[in-house]
Parts: C-alpha cells; sequence; structure tokens
C-alpha cells in the first residue's frame, strides 16, 4: 500500500465540469422538467395504478348490475313576479321596486316554498301516501309495522318527499325543474305533477286569504277614518268663525310646508319685506357708489370719467391747451392769439368743473332716495309684523285642527280609492305561477346509468392512483436516478451504467466494445483517472451495500479496461463468502488470497493469468471458517503493500458491507473506494447506514456508480443523457 494516502477529490474536471453526463443540464426546475418527472413516476407505476383502475371499474360495475333501478319524473313551473296590492299605491309602488330590486331573493324563496314541509304535507294528504305501503316500496324503504306510531308514519313519509325531490333553479330563468326519483315510473311522474299543482293552489289560497283579510280591514278603517273626518272639519270651522281668521288654504297643494295655509296678512307681510329687502340692498349699493366717490378726486373717478360730456370736455381741453402752448411760443405774452386761447382754455375749464359737479350730485341723489325708499319699506314692514304676531297667537290652535282635518282627508281618501279597487277585483284570482311541462312517467331509468358510473370510477380510480403513487414516492427512498446519488447520500457520482437488454447478459455486453454498458465502463475509468488529486488510485476497492449490485461485473469491466489502457492490472478478489472471479476463466479456485494470508507463500505463487494483456488475478481462495480473522491480520496489509508495488492498479473485488466486517476491513487498506449502487433497489436507510461503517474506518470514498439504471423507466431525458446510443447513428456505414 502506498506511504500516503491520496485525499478526495470530486468528480470534475479541470474546467469545472463532471466526467460524464451534465447532471446540472439534468436538473432543470422547468414545468417542463417537472412534467417528464411525472412521467416517468406514471411509467415506473403503471401496474399499480393500472390495477386500481381496473378495481375501481370492476366495484363500479358490480354496484351499478347490485342497484334498483329509479326513475326521475320531471316537471317545470314558471315563476312571475306579482306584488300584493294590500295597502295602497304608494306601498305597491314600494313593493315592485323592492321585487325588481331582489329578483332572486323572490325566486329562491319560491324555491324553499316548493321545498317547504307544508307543501310536501298537502301534497302526501292529497295522493293519500301516509297509508300507501307502494310509496315505500318504490322510495326503496321497509314499510312500517304496526307497532310504528302515526306521526312517525307521517314523519317518514315527509323525510321520504323531501330526500327524494330536488328543485333546480337555472341561473338567468324563471322556470323551475321540480324533480322526483323514485322505483315505480307512475308514481314519481304522480308525486312531482302534484307537488306544481298544489304549489300553484297554495299560492292562489294565500292571495285570496290576504284579499278577503284586506277588505274587512279597509271597510272597518274607512268608517273610523269617516268619522274623524267630519268631527275634525267642524272644529276647524268653528274655531275659525271664533277667532275672526281668513285662511287661504289649498288642500290638494303641497307646495307650502303649513297644510293649514296662511292669513291675508302674513301674506302682506312677506311681499312688504321682501320689497323692503330688494330696498336695502338698492341703499348698499347706491351708498357703496358715493362712498367710492367721495373718496377719490374728480377727475380721477370712474363715474365721472365715464360721462360722454365730460370725455369730450377733456378732449377739447387738451386740444386748447395744445393751442395755448404753441401760441405762447410764437408770440409775446400780451398778443391777441395769446389772450383768446387763455380765455377759450379758462372757458372749457369752467364748464368742465360744473359738469363733474353734476355728475357727483347725480350719484348722491341716488344714494338719498334710496335711503328714503329703504326707510318707508321698514317701516311698513314694522307695522305688519305687529299685526302677524297677533295672529300668530290665535293661528297655532287653527293649525293644529287645519293639520288633523288634512290628515283624516287624506287617509280617508286613500282607504276609500283601495277599497274600491279590492271590492271591484274581488273573485278574480290570478297567479304568477304557471306549468309549462307535466310530468309523464319515464320510460328509461335515471339511475344507476354504468357509463357515467364507470367515467366517474375511472376519475376516482385515477385520483385514488395518483394519491396512492404519491405516497408511495414520498415513502420510497430508493435510489432511482442519477440525481439521487448526491442528494441522498452525498457521494460523486463517477459512472452510471446502464441495464442490459433482456436478451443478453452484462458479460455478452461487455464484449461488444460498442454497447451501451462498455461505453458506461469506458466513461466510468475516465471518472477514475482524475478521482484524486495523484490521479488514479493504485489500490482500489469495490463494494456495495448489498449483494448482487453488479459488484463484480464493475469489477472485471474496469479491471479489463485498464489493462486495454496499458496499465498493468490486478483483478483480487477478497469477497471469500461468495466467490466470482474464478468464474470468468473457469478456475477451480484451489488457491488464491485466503492461501496466502494462512501462509508465506509468495504472492505469485497465487495469481493466475487471464489470458488478456496486462491483466492477472487474484482469486479468493478455498473459503476459510472465519474471512474475517484473515482480512484483518497483518499478513493481509503486507500483501497489499506488495501488490500496490507489483501493479499499476489493484481492482479488489470486496464483499457487501451491511452485515459483514470483511469491506470494512479491506477498506482501511486500500486508496479509494468505489461504491457501486443498484437503480430502484436500495434504500437510503441501508445505503446511510453502509457508508457510515465505511468511514467509520476512515475510508477514502472515491464516489458511487450508479448500476442497472432502465433511461427508459426514469424519463425521456435520461434516455437522451444515457442512451449511450451514439454509434446507432451511422450504423449501416461500414468502418474502414
Amino acid at each position: 500500500m502506498n506511504g500516503t494516502q491520496p485525499e478526495s477529490f470530486p468528480p470534475e474536471g479541470k474546467n469545472g465540469r463532471p466526467y460524464g453526463p451534465d447532471i446540472a443540464m439534468i436538473g432543470s426546475g422547468t414545468f417542463a422538467e417537472l412534467f417528464r418527472q411525472g412521467m416517468a413516476l406514471l411509467r415506473r407505476n403503471y401496474r399499480l395504478i393500472a390495477a386500481i383502475m381496473v378495481i375501481s371499474m370492476v366495484v363500479s360495475v358490480v354496484l351499478t348490475m347490485l342497484d334498483t333501478p329509479r326513475y326521475t319524473a320531471v316537471t317545470s313551473v314558471q315563476i312571475n313576479d306579482q306584488s300584493e296590492q294590500v295597502l295602497g299605491d304608494e306601498l305597491e309602488n314600494a313593493n315592485e321596486v323592492n321585487v325588481a330590486a331582489d329578483v332572486d331573493r323572490f325566486l329562491n324563496t319560491q324555491v324553499d316554498i316548493l321545498r317547504s314541509r307544508g307543501l310536501a304535507q298537502r301534497v302526501a294528504q292529497r295522493l293519500t301516501l301516509f297509508t300507501d305501503d307502494q310509496f315505500f316500496a318504490a322510495t326503496e324503504v321497509d314499510v312500517p309495522d304496526s307497532t310504528v306510531s302515526e306521526a312517525a308514519r307521517r314523519e317518514k313519509v315527509l323525510s321520504l318527499l323531501h330526500d327524494n325531490m330536488m328543485v333546480n333553479l337555472p341561473r338567468n330563468s324563471r322556470i323551475v325543474e321540480l324533480q322526483f326519483s323514485s322505483a315505480n315510473p307512475r308514481l314519481s311522474a304522480e308525486i312531482v305533477n302534484t307537488f306544481a299543482e298544489e304549489f300553484i293552489q297554495a299560492n292562489l289560497k294565500r292571495r285570496f286569504d290576504s284579499s278577503a283579510y284586506a277588505r274587512n280591514f279597509i271597510a272597518e278603517q274607512l268608517e273610523e277614518a269617516r268619522v274623524r273626518l267630519e268631527s275634525s272639519e267642524r272644529e276647524l270651522n268653528a274655531y275659525a268663525r271664533e277667532a275672526g281668521l281668513i285662511r287661504t288654504r289649498n288642500v290638494a297643494s303641497d307646495e307650502d310646508n303649513s297644510s293649514a295655509g296662511s292669513s291675508i296678512t302674513t301674506s302682506s307681510l312677506m311681499q312688504i319685506n321682501e320689497a323692503a329687502n330688494r330696498a336695502k340692498a338698492d341703499r348698499i349699493e347706491a351708498e357703496g357708489r358715493w362712498l367710492s366717490e367721495k373718496a377719490v378726486p374728480p377727475l380721477s373717478s370712474h363715474t365721472v370719467l365715464a360721462n360722454p360730456t365730460v370725455q369730450n370736455l377733456m378732449t377739447k381741453r387738451s386740444e386748447l391747451a395744445t393751442a395755448y402752448d404753441a401760441a405762447k411760443e410764437r408770440y409775446l405774452p400780451d398778443h391777441p392769439s395769446v389772450l383768446q386761447a387763455a380765455a377759450e382754455l379758462r372757458t372749457v375749464n369752467a364748464q368742465l368743473a360744473q359738469v363733474v359737479q353734476n355728475v357727483r350730485d347725480s350719484v348722491k341723489a341716488e344714494y338719498d332716495a334710496a335711503v328714503a325708499a329703504e326707510q318707508r319699506l321698514q317701516a311698513q314692514v314694522n307695522e305688519l309684523q305687529g299685526a302677524t304676531l297677533a295672529e300668530q297667537d290665535l293661528a297655532v290652535r287653527y293649525n293644529t285642527l287645519a293639520r288633523e282635518a288634512d290628515t283624516n282627508r287624506s287617509l280617508y281618501e286613500g282607504l276609500l280609492q283601495r277599497y274600491r279597487e279590492l271590492n271591484a277585483a274581488a273573485g278574480i284570482a290570478n297567479s304568477n305561477l304557471a306549468i309549462i311541462d307535466r310530468a309523464d312517467a319515464p320510460l328509461k331509468p335515471s339511475s344507476p346509468r354504468l357509463f357515467v358510473n364507470l367515467a366517474i370510477a375511472m376519475v376516482m380510480g385515477g385520483l385514488l392512483a395518483v394519491v396512492v403513487v404519491f405516497i408511495r414516492s414520498q415513502l420510497d427512498d430508493a435510489v432511482r436516478v442519477p440525481e439521487d446519488v448526491e442528494e441522498q447520500i452525498g457521494l460523486p457520482l463517477l459512472g452510471v451504467v446502464p441495464l442490459a437488454d433482456e436478451d443478453e447478459s452484462p458479460s455478452e455486453a461487455l464484449a461488444q466494445p460498442k454497447s451501451a454498458i462498455s461505453e458506461a465502463y469506458g466513461s466510468l475509468r475516465g471518472a477514475l483517472l482524475y478521482s484524486t488529486r495523484s490521479g488514479l488510485p493504485t489500490l482500489l476497492q469495490v463494494t456495495s451495500t448489498l449483494r448482487d449490485e453488479g459488484k463484480s461485473t464493475t469489477s472485471s469491466a474496469t479491471a479489463s479496461g485498464f489493462a486495454r489502457m496499458g496499465r498493468r492490472t490486478l483483478l483480487l478478489d477478497s469477497d471469500m463468502r461468495r466467490p466470482s472471479v474464478h468464474r470468468l476463466i473457469g478456475y477451480d479456485n484451489r488457491r488464491g488470497l485466503s492461501s496466502l494470508l494462512v501462509s508465506n507463500d509468495d504472492v505469485a505463487s497465487a495469481i493466475v493469468p487471464s489470458g488478456q494483456e496486462n491483466l492477472d488475478l487474484l482469486p479468493s481462495g478455498p473459503i476459510p471458517p472465519s474471512p474475517t480473522e484473515l482480512l484483518t491480520s497483518p499478513r493481509m496489509a503486507q500483501l497489499m503493500n506488495e501488490l500496490a508495488d507489483k501493479y499499476d492498479v489493484v481492482i479488489i473485488d470486496s464483499p457487501p458491507v451491511l452485515g459483514l466486517a470483511d469491506a470494512p476491513a479491506i477498506a482501511a487498506l486500500a486508496d479509494g473506494v468505489m461504491f457501486v449502487v443498484e437503480a430502484e433497489r436500495c434504500k437510503r436507510g441501508a445505503l446511510k447506514a453502509a457508508l457510515k461503517r465505511l468511514q467509520a474506518v476512515n475510508s477514502i470514498l472515491l464516489g458511487a456508480v450508479l448500476t442497472k439504471f432502465d433511461p427508459d423507466k426514469a424519463g425521456n431525458r435520461y434516455s437522451e443523457y444515457y442512451g449511450y446510443n451514439y454509434y446507432r447513428y451511422g450504423a449501416d456505414d461500414e468502418v474502414a
């Protein structure tokens, strides 16, 4: 064995890409990838899924055949809006608005009436179902015996009617479908038609009872209202004569908030007060103009400047001033032209001052007139206010009596109008319900329906199968795909060996250089060459968790491959319980590793040529009583050192790890351990336990090899990456 053990090295090359299939490329998280994984899961469990589906369909067929045929009769009823008119026009309009705004609630109320206990009781009484034993037989219920009370029998009948009756209200429709199912088609049709008829009759009866009650009630209220109206009118007139009040009243008008109207004094006060308010507004406006006029110089006032005469005089003054200035510049001050221009300018200024004063006086006159008008109107308002206040004291009682009379009059007129309408409509019963289609006795049973039940069974079976497969996949922790190697056991993936075809053995596939298995082991050899920092380990142990995982095939294929590469290779069979290497060349295994461990013979005495260049075999030799004692002896370590000095690589085919102490003992002597994992067999718990035993002896775990991997079963992407179909392209071409 080498003096220093090589360090563990991940199976990546210098550029960081793995040797063999691109795991990162496989592990995409797209939806398509999830779909492929799901399809792979279904393919792995298709037998279980098919079994669940078949069982579901068989159960459905059996239950369908055992079920009693039932017949469903259908009747359709149209439901229209119709408000009950009992308390007059205003409430009638309000009811119509409410029904129009809440049609769904109205229709649902009618549906609840169809499902009500009262309607079911009317149907049972009309058809005498309480004493009809045929009804119990049609609903597949045992006929109550004589010990059952009459009340219990009635409750049973009503419960059966409710349970077998179905009311369906389609969306955006006023036509309700009534369905009743039983084993008797004639009885189903009779019951559902009776439900529709009794529904209409019950509705008409409610309307008639409500109308009769309304007529009697309104007649009584009308007489009482008439008496109250006469009494209130007499009292109102008597008080008006006694107080000497003259009121203007318009009973039919609602414009005045006071139903008692208003007096002449009040009307005059309102008119004079309105005129006084307008006069006050005019005075305030005139006062504002006068104050504005006083606050500014005469020729700065807007009112003065807006006067046309002022504008003309100012224009003329400007022209004369210009002429005067021109004359002064041309002549001496005492020249007649200068004196004339000065005289004309003084005349215009005097005229302008007079016009400005006249304009300001007119503004002041308007203000004085507005003040006088306001004072006169305010005096009249004050005079009428006193008269009105005196009259209001007398009108308090009058207004109270007038309001009472108006109220009684409105109530009497409304009741009288409604009473006339009810008398005119007495005996007329308009129903808002109508039967559209009456039910006939069904010719075909509505249940059981074989194809519907089969479809339901298929759906339920499919869902059950999905649940079972999902639970099974969650509970199943076996290593199935290459990604599971790193995810579940934490070892680098050295290679993936596909499952051999059914018509050939692994040894036959290895004999073909272009077979998928040969290519897989070729990829594995490439990964082993760079499995440590120092390259290929000299003492390479091959082990597995359990037996028959492809450990011996992997050992022989790897040894044969290194020999073909020109490396001096020894395949050592250290499995002294179930040896297999000697069978490769038909050796009788009379001498081997066990012979060397119990003696001091030379190593070369037990080595057997394999028939392949650069490859020798060291069989296990005769099976000893205690293999573990031999493998842990100092002689075993000595042999390993001798073999490491003599050969470039020694492939050690060792026993499985679990249940035996042999593999951990050999792992402590090897330069590296290659762990073989069979796809879809080993569980994560067993793998963890095996690796824990190897790590306990400080072994160097190079990585894992996934054997017997079925790419087609795992999914399409694995068929693409692990199919090794390169040589199939151009398979028909001749190779020179």
